[in-house]
């Protein structure tokens, strides 16, 4: 070795040691945080503020440095970051001095076997086939058919998800009963984790629409029938088949219907149209239609019914009823780039004929105080945009900056995302308290949502017993700027809590940190609960196109490999949902021999063997 590289070497050598006494100073500046987390996650609290350290420095030449000498260039250390430093310093030492050295080895703590401990702590034994657990989302009908559930865990379903943001007590409690059997009949375990619907800020009611419904059948490009219109008169059961139900007022009516029979009616615009009686049921009939329809209240449906002989019978025994109540038309607020939008306390429904000027209520009108003009505010998902004018306790005026070129409507009970402001409302709300007591006699696992601060943290800690709800896991669902930049103290803050975990929130985290950052945030996270060794869950339309339409798209696939690097992917529900799941176990089956976190795993490869 030249003198030269020795030189290299012993400047490599004195910026690793330079690292190594950050690593240590920062240890003695947490080391009361670090004593005050539970015995059984120190070195993981340790390690976390090791690499939270690290990550303050530019250790990239460092890096290049120690890779043009055949070493560690300290790029997979997350789960051990001292080990890793002091080994490198080591080497380097031997390598300057061309002797052997006492080998004097750092405290050891494998990181990988942690998390892999926490993994099954929190989510359950690793499947057999694949490393990755599947958590999926319950729809409302997993509580009333049980073969819902069923066919999701023999699909491959590891965790089944609650929201409490929609359904009742009742409906989870059924749900979950349903889960219970289900595991009895595959023999196969199934977790429950509840979501905590936090304080999510959304869109007022919007003035409803006329209460009438639309029948059309489906046309080819030259407007020809090739498949009638199919609606349910009466009270569909709840196996009846896919089609629209018009209610009528007499349900024995259309239950007395028989097959082939016609029922005639005039629609909302006068026009005759005709119905055809395929098949009835007790609770009443499906019927056909040629032409495309409009049904109100009060339409008249009128029928013949026919003699033994097959003829037509007077007119005096004509036999009809009347369409009953129809759901009024949703409908939404037109908004244009250069529009102005004011966020109202008042919930009084919005007009949906505004042009230019829109008011519409806000469901958490205590954040108006904390917003300050300036700051951005996003629509639905990210797909209005807009700049904060004005900001008053009763209100707030944005002018529109970011819409579709045609414009985009805004309908009620659409998201609100405010990603520059410091909102002061706690994470866990009135409701998320009532439905906390549901949760901790139901549950496995309780996942808190909107959390952006160790203080939401600690409000939750504060209101679980560490006896009486031991057996209660925490998951924390990470979806805003500001919990991503008080990640470390959220975590250290969590790791007072037996078994923990993070969920990778991506739809509102994409929106207020943006799209374009999303990739670079999401890394960031696994990172960091890495160093943690706290099991991570990605999250949000996973498969999504796939669990809608059936038909997956080739990002989405491509996503879904990606997510293989988390201990848990989460599935949204959708009506091919079975389906999601197969290729997604099927996916991170494949992935399982690749990859280990950003590690990539050189197995045997067959596709070149010729």
């Amino acid at each position: 070795m030249s003198e030269a590289e020795i030189q290299e070497l012993r400047a490599l050598l004195e910026e690793v040691n330079r690292l190594q006494r950050t690593l240590r100073h920062a240890e003695a500046r947490h080391s009361d945080t670090i004593a005050g987390v539970l015995p059984r996650h120190r070195d993981s609290a340790r390690n976390l503020v090791h690499y939270a350290e690290l990550r303050r420095h530019d250790i990239r030449d460092l890096q290049s440095g120690l890779a043009k000498h055949g070493l560690s260039s300290l790029g997979r250390t997350e789960s051990s970051v001292a080990q890793g430093v002091d080994t490198v310093a080591r080497t380097l030492a031997r390598l300057v001095s061309r002797a052997d050295l006492p080998d004097v080895a750092p405290d050891f703590i494998d990181g990988e076997e942690l998390l892999a401990r926490n993994a099954v702590n929190l989510l359950g034994p690793e499947p057999e086939d694949r490393g990755t657990r599947i958590m999926v989302t319950l729809p409302s009908e997993a509580a009333l058919d049980p073969g819902i559930v069923h066919g999701m865990i023999e699909r491959g379903m590891d965790l089944a998800r609650i929201n409490c943001a929609h359904d009742t007590p009742q409906f989870w409690r059924q749900m979950i009963a349903n889960i219970r059997a289900a595991e009895d009949s595959t023999g196969k375990r199934c977790l429950v984790s509840m979501d905590l619907a936090g304080p999510k800020l959304r869109t007022g009611p919007v003035l409803p629409g006329p209460r009438v419904l639309r029948i059309r059948p489906v046309r080819n490009e030259t407007g020809a029938v090739v498949a009638p219109a199919r609606v349910w008169l009466g009270h569909r059961p709840e196996t009846g088949p896919a089609a629209a139900v018009i209610p009528v007022e007499d349900e024995t009516w259309a239950a007395d219907l028989r097959e082939g029979q016609t029922v005639s009616f005039h629609d909302a615009r006068g026009a005759r149209r005709t119905l055809v009686v395929e098949q009835t049921g007790p609770e009443g009939c499906l019927a056909t239609l040629q032409d495309t329809s409009y049904f109100v209240p009060g339409t008249r449906l009128e029928t013949v019914p026919e003699s033994s002989s097959g003829k037509k019978t007077t007119r005096k025994k004509w036999t009809s009823t009347l369409v009953g109540d129809l759901p009024a038309l949703e409908q939404s607020l037109m908004i244009r780039r250069g529009d102005t939008v004011i966020l109202s306390r008042d919930l009084t429904p919005a007009d949906s004929h505004t042009v230019g000027r829109h008011r519409i209520g806000c469901t958490l009108p205590g954040v108006f105080m904390d917003v300050k003009p300036g700051e951005r505010i996003w629509f639905d998902d990210g797909k209005i945009g807009g700049i904060i004018t004005e900001a008053r306790a009763d209100g707030l005026t944005a002018e529109i900056v970011s819409a579709a070129p045609k414009g985009s409507r805004l309908r009620a009970e659409k998201g609100i995302n405010l990603p520059d402001t410091r909102l002061t409302v706690p994470a866990l709300t009135g409701q998320d308290l009532a439905d906390l007591e549901h949760v901790k006699e139901l549950a496995d696992i309780v996942s808190m949502s909107f959390v952006r601060s160790d203080a939401d943290v600690r409000d939750l800690l504060s209101r679980l017993d560490p006896e009486l709800d031991r057996t209660l896991d925490i998951m924390l669902k990470i979806e805003t700027v500001a919990a991503f930049e008080a990640l470390p103290s959220i975590l250290l803050e969590l790791m007072k809590w037996a078994d923990v975990g993070v969920m990778i929130a991506r739809g509102d985290l994409a929106v207020e940190a943006g799209f374009e950052r999303l990739a670079e945030v999401q890394e960031e996270i696994l990172w960091l609960c890495e160093a943690a060794h706290v099991p991570v869950t990605w999250a949000t339309q996973v498969l999504d196109t796939l669990a809608r339409t059936g038909m997956p798209s080739r990002a989405e696939v491509t996503d879904a490999a990606m997510a293989q690097r988390a201990e848990c992917v989460m599935l949204n529900k959708g009506p091919f949902i079975n389906e999601a799941i197969s290729m997604l176990a099927d996916i991170l089956s494949r992935m399982k021999d690749h990859t280990q976190k950003k590690r990539s795993l050189l197995r045997r490869l067959r596709a070149w063997d010729r």
